[in-house]
């Protein structure tokens, strides 16, 4: 009885034609692919880049340790450097108390009259 009331609806809801792919959506596939782009570049510039200068900065400051520099560890052990290795520094913290520490572990070179603690530290 109500058949005819519905016929209109059934033609609305049905797909495209046959034949016809369906619209793409605005921009299509590179459409969708521009967002991600734009957030690899923007991680790029605010985080991967910076910490590559960093590392870099930090291994510069490595190769020029050399004896007599003072030194403070990430361990927090602060010395005077009595003989360098390729990979091992042997740091004197006190009279007659010497230690041997990676290289890796030194955190940064004292300048004179500068407290040893890392920037932002307490």
């Amino acid at each position: 009885m109500f058949d005819w009331l519905f016929a209109g609806t059934a033609y609305a809801m049905g797909g495209a034609p046959a034949g016809q792919g369906a619209p793409a959506g605005p921009g299509g596939f590179f459409g969708q692919l521009i967002p991600l782009l734009l957030i690899f570049i923007v991680f790029y510039f605010l985080l991967i880049r910076p910490q590559q200068a960093r590392q870099r900065k930090h291994q510069e400051m490595l190769k020029s340790i050399k004896r007599g520099d003072e030194v403070y560890t990430a361990g927090g052990l602060r010395g005077k450097v009595t003989g360098t290795a390729e990979k091992v520094l042997t740091l004197e913290i006190a009279d007659n108390v010497r230690v041997k520490v990676y290289r890796n572990f030194i955190a940064g070179i004292v300048t004179p009259g500068e407290d040893a603690r890392p920037e932002g530290g307490a």
